[in-house]
C-alpha cells in the first residue's frame, strides 16, 4: 500500500466506507449524504493547502482506496492523528503502515516529534494500533473523557501523547540514504 494526498476521485469510496461500524467508537458520524462528505473532505484539502493539516488516502497495491490517514493542527507542537481503514481491509496492517509513514513524513518534513492520538477504550483495533508504536515512541496516557455525541453515542475517549524516543528522528531523516546514527 501507499499513501497519497487525498483526491476527490475517491469521494464515493470515502462516503461508502465511512459507515456506522467504522464510526461506532468515534466522534464523527457517517455522512448524511455525499454532499456533506464532499464538503468536509474539501475542508481537509483546503487545510492541507494552507499547511494546517496532512490528509492522505491509503491506497492498495492494486490502486483501490482503502481508507485515510490525517494529521490535524500542524501549526501546533502536538498535532492530532487520525486513521481509518474500510471494514473488509481491517486487521491487515494497513492502518499501522499508513500511520507510520505519516509520522516519518511529519518528522522529516516538519520536524514534529510528538503527536496526539485519541481512541475509545473499547475500540480494540485502535488500542492495538497504538501499542504497536511503543518500540519507537513513548506513549503517555492523558485524561479519559466520557462524552455523548449528538446522535447519542456514549464514548470513552482516552487521549495519548506519542513522543519520539531519543534518536528516532535522526534515524528517520537518514533512513533513505542508509546512514543511521543517533544524534
Amino acid at each position: 500500500m501507499h499513501i497519497e494526498p487525498f483526491d476527490m476521485k475517491y469521494l464515493n469510496d470515502y462516503f461508502n466506507g465511512f459507515n456506522e461500524e467504522i464510526t461506532k467508537y468515534q466522534w464523527p458520524e457517517p455522512f448524511e449524504n455525499i454532499e456533506a462528505s464532499k464538503d468536509m473532505l474539501q475542508e481537509f484539502m483546503d487545510e492541507m493547502e494552507k499547511g494546517e493539516t496532512l490528509f492522505y488516502s491509503v491506497i492498495s497495491d492494486d490502486d483501490k482506496f482503502i481508507g485515510s490517514v490525517e494529521m490535524h493542527g500542524m501549526t501546533s507542537d502536538c498535532p492530532e492523528l487520525g486513521v481509518w481503514i474500510i471494514e473488509n481491509e481491517q486487521r491487515k496492517g494497513f492502518a499501522y503502515a499508513a500511520l507510520k509513514e505519516l509520522l516519518k513524513y511529519a518528522a522529516r518534513t516538519y520536524d514534529k516529534k510528538k503527536f496526539y492520538y485519541e481512541a475509545d477504550i473499547r475500540n480494540e483495533g485502535s488500542m492495538k494500533l497504538l501499542s504497536r508504536f511503543g518500540t519507537d515512541y513513548d506513549i503517555i496516557e492523558c485524561d479519559l473523557e466520557e462524552t455523548v455525541t449528538d446522535s447519542g453515542k456514549n464514548l470513552k475517549l482516552q487521549g495519548y501523547v506519542i513522543e519520539e524516543k531519543y534518536g528516532i528522528s535522526m534515524c528517520l531523516l537518514n533512513e533513505e540514504y542508509g546512514d543511521i546514527y543517533v544524534r
